[in-house]
């Protein structure tokens, strides 16, 4: 039995977490502390979580609890996966895992010395959708590949959201343009490298929007993301090749609907995917994982090339890496 400990009542935990250990006999939420208690009381009486603790600390040295759920500012992903692991306590992370490829290195690190799973919680990454997408990349069906385009667009119009604050990990590229980015490198098992990035700012040193040009040996690489109040939403992946074109709609969530279109010849096909959360699928991971010792495939090392390419766009578009002082 997998019992967990949230750090935080995020507004992303009962999708992310509660929900997906309802159906799942064999992992329980168990505590949970945030800042406001009270807070932390409403949700636990909500969630039907049985302790309510007084701060963090206590979540993570609790002996009934073997993992820790982290979805607090990214700003706070560092201390904290950190504070738990050094606990002896299993870690799924929400992303991004840290500010920067230096913080994940050292998260990384301590995983590995005291032989815990850590787990980057990019969900997409387990469900049946996107082992699709790899398997069609795979196959050869589509040629040579010439290009991918991936983007991801959200609206973000309240200017107090935490995403608006450089000091908390901010940037769209760190919350939202973290999955197109992701969602390259899982479907090619590569690292691109960043050619080019335009930036537009809105708070001191946020990007609003981000657009990489990268390479990939002869593959040009495309990727966005976009939360300026303007944005429309956009969750699509394109990839073209000299005999056929795949493009995914909704990768990021396709238990709310998605498909996959394959273009190769001129014969054109379509596929659905079952409804069955992305969450509830990365669960199972984790839990495979913890329990028999399984690979996954947003690893504490998965974690750290992506914060060294997300590092990289930030480097090219002129703003400075997140967790550095300014």
């Amino acid at each position: 039995m997998i019992r967990f400990g949230a750090l935080g009542a995020a507004k992303i935990s009962p999708a992310a977490l509660i929900y997906p250990c309802i159906n799942e006999p064999n992992a329980l939420v168990v505590a949970i502390a945030a800042r406001d208690r009270a807070r932390a009381e409403r949700f636990a009486e909500a969630h039907h979580i049985r302790t309510v603790c007084e701060g963090y600390d206590e979540v993570v040295r609790r002996g009934d609890v073997n993992a820790v759920y982290n979805p607090l500012p990214i700003s706070a992903h560092h201390e904290w996966t950190i504070k738990a692991l050094k606990a002896g306590k299993h870690v799924l992370c929400e992303k991004s895992l840290s500010c920067n490829a230096e913080e994940a290195e050292e998260m990384n690190a301590v995983a590995k010395e005291k032989g815990l799973v850590l787990m980057d919680a990019f969900h997409y990454r387990y469900h049946p959708l996107f082992n699709r997408v790899r398997g069609i990349y795979r196959s050869g069906i589509l040629g040579t590949i010439q290009s991918i385009e991936a983007a991801f667009h959200v609206p973000v119009t309240g200017s107090d959201d935490i995403r608006m604050n450089y000091e908390t990990g901010g940037g769209v590229t760190m919350d939202i343009g973290c999955y197109p980015i992701s969602w390259v490198r899982h479907l090619t098992d590569q690292e691109p490298v960043v050619v080019s990035a335009r930036a537009e700012v809105g708070p001191p040193n946020v990007d609003l929007l981000l657009e990489a040009e990268m390479k990939l040996d002869d593959i040009e690489v495309r990727t966005s993301g976009d939360m300026r109040p303007s944005a429309r939403f956009n969750a699509k992946l394109k990839v073209t090749g000299d005999v056929g074109i795949l493009a995914v709609n909704n990768v990021i969530a396709p238990q709310f609907g998605s498909e996959l279109d394959l273009n190769v010849n001129g014969e054109v096909t379509k596929e659905t995917f079952d409804r069955r959360p992305t969450y509830a699928y990365q669960l199972d991971a984790f839990i495979a994982a913890v329990e028999h010792g399984e690979s996954i495939a947003t690893n504490g090392d998965d974690a750290v090339k992506q914060m060294r390419l997300i590092d990289s766009c930030y480097d090219a578009a002129s703003l400075p890496r997140r967790g550095l002082r300014t």
